[in-house]
């Protein structure tokens, strides 16, 4: 018995010893060896021991949050409030880490959960204001197109922060890719430490294999580069990225000289070396060197600063202020060739993590600062974006799309705006006019003019922002119009233009006419139809018409001219009252008197029928019951023909 319970007080102790070893490391900030051991060790703790068990659940969170392994963190504080954390800060991660997987409603929630403890933070409650805005924006992305610049990415490396030359036929970017066969694995990540590559295109336009910059690399972290404009001197960060190291990251500066890279010197910033300065970006006309620093003077986290040149020396640095820098973290500056700044932040309003927003300066000198939107930004970390010269195009960095938070260069481009309408022309019966003729005349003084193939269909490009009147006309048909307009769109679109344009030379059907039973009230279902009318009637000003009532056989003769001539009034009647002068149109009612003669249409529906039947009291009563009712239905019929086609002219 005594041997048991000594043996269980030498395991209790090497879990205590254990636990303050890796409780060590945590401290040293060599997340990515003990967040194994944390875990190992987790397993061994007596479930009874719920205090060790959220504690550790806790700081495995942390480090799988630093190493932007978002689910498991969250699995783990999520383990950890199960066991009772008592800090309440771990909701503050735990919605940090919600809303970086774009989880904005389990976020929300746990922001409001850390503020039942803390009503004043304002991390929380931005953090619970970003969440309400991100679903917002999220239903208006902007026109960007985007997609993995697999020519820069190696599929097991983080590859990141890419730098385009002026003339955009060379790249700079940062990676950790095993190439050189040199790289340290860094405690902090577990991962190589990074070094600089370039790419050129070739005469065809294609990007070459990456190549490694030796003049630049070490066996610690280099990267994050910018170069002057001129593409004589290039900055980029230097990093010792051991746990426990005392140097912060600092600046090297380098100048081309006949085609070489002189040797990296490390320029001055702060006297203090222990302040980082990093991500360096320089300005277009080179007068500043725009960076990251924690000194303890900024506003939290990590703020942007910038230093004016000095002959060879750079003035003492300035923080960009509260516009720009906020309680979070404000990273990765560049210039777009206009001279616009970009910056990446999780402390102005985004998705979550790293958002890349764009700065400028309104006409009071303040900045004003714009979120990027989706596609660009996500939920995870976007960040280090970079220009073509004709800012149309670049290239930045995301995490996003993949387990295990690998940095991915993606390229971007903003498509041309494009515009057109298209259709097809045809008679009133469907067959397409081979003869038609489109026109559009713009707000805008631009007048196009085409003829139609030989199916009947057009397409015509439109200009943005331009009201346009089109008319469809072909030799023996009515003229119709349609409108289309740009003006205000946001994107690309095709606009679809069917027209059927009636014959001049034989009556045409008009489908859709209703009348109360027995009766010559139009019914309300009949506006479309009639209003279509009133609009070819506008289309064509030269033309007077006849409508035409008929009915079908059943009852006497004058019974159903007096139905049909009432229900033809009453459709002119409709027409005047829209506006249509009283002397282009005729009322006539025909009755039973004049029946369809089936045409090729008619006769493709009904199969009993066949073209050139006419559908009279003899034809119609020699066909079954159910053809006979088909057959007066049809012969129910309100009809328009073109009389003139001089009105008005003479």
């Amino acid at each position: 018995m005594l041997c048991i319970l000594t043996a269980g007080l030498l395991a209790g102790c090497s879990l205590e010893s254990q636990l303050a070893k890796a409780d060590r490391m945590y401290a040293d900030g060599a997340y990515f060896q003990v967040e194994k051991k944390y875990r190992k060790l987790y397993r061994k703790i007596n479930k009874k021991n719920k205090v060790k068990k959220a504690e550790v659940s806790y700081k495995i969170g942390e480090c799988n949050r630093i190493l932007f392994n978002t689910k498991k963190a969250v699995n783990s504080y999520n383990s950890a409030v199960k066991y009772n954390f008592p800090d309440s800060t771990i909701y503050l991660n735990l919605a940090k880490s919600y809303q970086i997987l774009g989880n904005y409603d389990q976020a929300s929630k746990n922001y409001s959960q850390y503020l039942t403890k803390n009503p004043l933070s304002g991390e929380a409650l931005a953090g619970f204001a970003a969440c309400v805005k991100a679903k917002e924006m999220l239903k208006n992305p902007t026109r960007y197109k985007i997609r993995l610049a697999n020519e820069f990415n190696l599929r097991k490396s983080s590859d990141m922060c890419p730098t385009l030359s002026a003339d955009g036929n060379s790249i700079i970017f940062t990676s950790n890719r095993d190439v050189s066969k040199k790289q340290k694995t860094s405690v902090i990540t577990g991962k190589f430490n990074y070094d600089i590559y370039t790419s050129k295109k070739n005469k065809d336009g294609k990007w070459e294999k990456p190549q490694y910059v030796k003049e630049f690399n070490t066996s610690d972290d280099d990267g994050t580069t910018t170069v002057t404009a001129d593409g004589r001197e290039i900055y980029f960060t230097r990093c010792w990225a051991e746990a426990g190291a005392t140097r912060g990251g600092e600046i090297m500066s380098a100048v081309r000289s006949g085609g070489q890279w002189a040797e990296p010197q490390a320029i001055i910033l702060f006297k203090d070396s222990s302040i980082t300065a990093a991500h360096p970006a320089i300005s277009p006309d080179g007068k500043y060197l725009y960076f990251v620093s924690d000194d303890k003077g900024g506003l939290g986290g990590k703020d942007l600063y910038r230093a004016e040149k000095d002959g060879e020396n750079w003035t003492v640095p300035e923080n960009l202020g509260e516009k720009i820098n906020t309680s979070g973290n404000e990273m990765f500056p560049s210039f777009s060739p206009n001279g616009t700044l970009y910056f990446a932040s999780d402390g102005h309003q985004g998705f979550g993590g790293l958002d890349i927003f764009s700065a400028k300066k309104d006409s009071l000198g303040e900045w004003v600062v714009q979120n990027l939107l989706p596609p660009i930004n996500s939920s995870f970390d976007d960040f280090g974006i970079t220009f073509a010269q004709s800012e149309k195009e670049g290239y930045f960095t995301s995490n996003r799309g993949n387990g295990k938070a690998l940095d991915k260069i993606y390229y971007f481009e903003l498509p041309e705006l494009t515009y057109a309408v298209e259709g097809k022309i045809c008679d009133e019966n469907g067959v397409p006019l081979s003869d038609a003729i489109v026109k559009l005349v713009g707000n805008d003084g631009n007048i196009v003019k085409q003829r139609v193939k030989k199916d009947g269909t057009y397409r015509i490009k439109l200009s943005k922002d331009v009201n346009y009147v089109m008319l469809a006309s072909n030799r023996g048909y009515l003229n119709s119009s349609e409108k289309v307009t740009t003006f205000g769109e946001k994107n690309s679109k095709n606009y679809t233009k069917n027209f059927r344009l009636p014959s001049i030379s034989k009556p045409v059907k008009m489908d859709n006419i209703f009348y109360e039973f027995a009766k010559w009230t139009l019914t309300q279902e009949s506006e479309t139809e009639l209003n279509n009318l009133v609009k070819l009637l506008n289309d064509n000003p030269n033309i007077t018409i006849e409508i035409s009532a008929h009915t079908d056989m059943i009852g006497s003769d004058a019974a159903n001219k007096e139905l049909s001539q009432k229900r033809a009034q009453s459709v002119v009647n409709y027409l005047i009252k829209a506006g249509i002068a009283a002397d282009r149109l005729t009322a006539a009612g025909y009755g039973k008197n004049r029946p369809v003669e089936v045409d090729d249409n008619i006769a493709k529906k009904y199969r009993f029928l066949k073209e050139s039947d006419i559908l009279n009291p003899e034809f119609i009563e020699a066909l079954p019951k159910e053809q006979q009712e088909i057959a007066n239905q049809i012969n129910r019929r309100t009809e328009f023909k073109v009389l003139r086609t001089t009105y008005g002219l003479y």
